[in-house]
């Protein structure tokens, strides 16, 4: 019950991931229409239209002219993760966190001492680098620059439709977490998630943290997939982790020893499993 207790968000996390593809699964080869189409555009039960706002924003810059369904699709899509964290997407749904997470829990594991050990860094702006050029090569190339080679709709593609040379961008990231890079792609390259940590800077859910409960022994440090985040002196000012490139994973609330975590509105509001008023 211990082990379940401090890995629940993480099995909901990986249940939320694994749901997320099975519906789109049983769309694609079982006609189910529950969730339809792709990561980048879909529907929900046939009707609610939801669309990737980064990939609805590089397909503008083409110079297309999109629907009316396609961007209410990507208004959807932005108000959800505005409400709940905009790079919740990253640790919930998107399919290459897995590859990320077991290539970070492995490296400990395998003693992997070269690359990520010796120094081997890019600087985390070079995401955002990356989400601005999508929209100028995206102009000038007619396509949607990032979508064209995305490993994200590499792995749900092949995923969805059976094994192919895609697999190939998912071994690639695997090996670049794991051996070379740390962090690696979703930390330092990923535009998408660089696009919706722009948007999780105002998101109204947070992680809210209490100083009292505090003693900084560093383990929400230890596990956090951007441990730059986690500031003592800027979080006991604000009372939250103010940082949109949180990715609301909740693993600093599964380790903490003195449940100095909780999930909260950022507005006020009480807390999302904070423990009873008196208790140690």
């Amino acid at each position: 019950m211990t082990w379940f207790w401090t890995h629940h968000y993480l099995l909901a996390r990986r249940t939320t991931q694994l749901g997320v593809l099975v519906l789109f699964w049983l769309g694609a080869h079982w006609h189910l229409g529950v969730l339809t189409g792709n990561l980048s555009s879909s529907r929900v039960l046939r009707t609610v239209p939801l669309a990737d706002p980064y990939a609805v924003l590089q397909i503008l810059a083409t110079g297309q002219v999109l629907g009316s369904t396609v961007l209410l699709g990507a208004a959807i899509v932005l108000g959800f993760w505005f409400v709940t964290g905009g790079r919740g997407f990253c640790a919930w749904v998107c399919p290459v966190n897995p590859v990320t997470d077991l290539a970070a829990w492995l490296r400990p594991q395998l003693g992997v001492r070269w690359g990520v050990r010796r120094g081997l860094r890019v600087d985390r702006s070079v995401r955002y680098w990356i989400m601005f050029l999508a929209l100028p090569v995206s102009a000038i190339t007619g396509v949607a620059a990032f979508e064209w080679l995305s490993p994200i709709a590499m792995t749900h593609r092949e995923l969805i439709y059976g094994p192919g040379l895609g697999l190939l961008a998912v071994a690639g990231i695997f090996v670049l977490d794991l051996f070379v890079l740390r962090p690696g792609w979703c930390g330092s390259l990923c535009p998408l998630g660089a696009f919706y940590s722009l948007v999780g800077r105002w998101s109204l859910l947070r992680v809210r943290f209490d100083p009292e409960r505090c003693d900084h022994c560093g383990d929400c440090i230890r596990v956090c997939p951007e441990p730059q985040i986690i500031r003592y002196d800027e979080m006991e000012r604000s009372g939250f982790i103010d940082s949109g490139n949180c990715l609301n994973c909740a693993r600093c609330l599964e380790v903490c020893p003195r449940d100095a975590y909780h999930f909260a509105p950022r507005f006020g509001g009480d807390a999302v499993g904070s423990p009873e008023e008196g208790s140690p």
